[in-house]
């Protein structure tokens, strides 16, 4: 046989390679398509019916809840009410005299804290912090980013200050607490991580402008730890909750202003705190109070924006500045 014809021949085999190849590939690529699309549809039936179930509450009794913040507002009446419910909470909070009280409180009523002095805004000082009390007391189980402040006035009243102290308290501070207690909770496969954001983390308002970028923040980083930690382990079981709640009664919206007061007045601390407890104890990724608030959201994100507009005015809620 001449050169040529084997050639010939090598050049008709390996075309005949790459055709049985791209038929595989292609086939493969079908066989994923209708395993995606089924998996998909499946997802939705499931997250329809879980509407309409309900949903098995974790026991925290015997459990550590560490609460940042818990001297006053929210985060006191989550140390109160996870207290009640039998679990021993580690109370943070800047303000040594309040959340003494807190913890005081929790005492009075047979429930189990130990109270420790933080500033959340000086990393080495919270890292010390979280080795001793992972020393004392071991795993702690629910980590909640409760403190933040929230200054409510133009940005271009705000001072650099102010802003990096918002942004310090309301952000920054979450990834140390993180770095300092998701580890073991990897470690365990298990464990809860809470952080606060807020209806400010939903949509932009006035009066808030750095206030909002906070918050936005809180719900961006937890998104994205959310698919690290899937992506790390598929059967991953450290949940990790969003709480965006909208204004509520403890003394930082200290102007709230809205149209249609007994449809947006403001909500007790202790509502509140109830309800991101309950959504902690499902498991859910995001939480809105009240719930709905997270689906107009989304169901306003696909109204055009001007449209958008028109409701917002007509509602005319939010928050005036605090200067006068």
């Amino acid at each position: 046989m001449s050169k040529v014809s084997q050639s010939a021949g090598n050049n008709a085999n390996g075309t005949s390679a790459t055709n049985s190849s791209d038929i595989y590939n292609i086939v493969l690529l079908v066989v994923d398509i209708v395993l995606l699309l089924v998996k998909f549809w499946l997802a939705i039936v499931e997250s329809i019916v879980g509407l309409f179930q309900t949903k098995v509450q974790e026991n925290v009794s015997g459990k550590f809840v560490l609460i940042t913040g818990a001297g006053h507002g929210m985060g006191k009446q989550m140390a109160l009410q996870y207290a009640a419910l039998g679990a021993t909470v580690i109370c943070w909070d800047v303000n040594e005299q309040t959340n003494n009280q807190t913890v005081k409180d929790i005492k009075q009523k047979g429930g189990k804290a130990f109270g420790y002095v933080c500033n959340v805004t000086k990393r080495e000082e919270l890292i010390e912090l979280a080795q001793k009390v992972r020393k004392e007391h071991g795993f702690i189980h629910v980590v909640v980013n409760n403190a933040g402040i929230m200054p409510c006035h133009p940005l271009l009243e705000h001072t650099e200050n102010e802003i990096r102290l918002m942004y310090d308290i309301n952000v920054i501070s979450h990834f140390w607490m993180i770095q300092s207690f998701l580890p073991d909770m990897i470690e365990r496969n298990e464990g809860s991580i809470v952080a606060l954001s807020s209806c400010a983390g939903l949509f932009g308002l006035i009066n808030l402008v750095p206030y909002c970028g906070t918050k936005f923040a809180v719900r961006g980083y937890m998104a994205a730890l959310a698919e690290e930690l899937r992506q790390k382990n598929p059967q991953n079981n450290v949940k990790l909750t969003t709480i965006y709640p909208y204004m509520i009664d403890t003394g930082l919206c200290k102007n709230p202003r809205y149209r249609f007061p007994s449809l947006f007045q403001l909500i007790s601390p202790d509502v509140a705190a109830a309800s991101i407890i309950q959504a902690q104890r499902e498991g859910l990724e995001e939480a809105a109070i009240p719930r709905s608030y997270l689906a107009l959201e989304k169901i306003g994100r696909l109204v055009p924006r001007k449209a958008m507009r028109l409701v917002n005015d007509f509602v005319d809620t939010g928050v005036d500045t605090d200067k006068h």
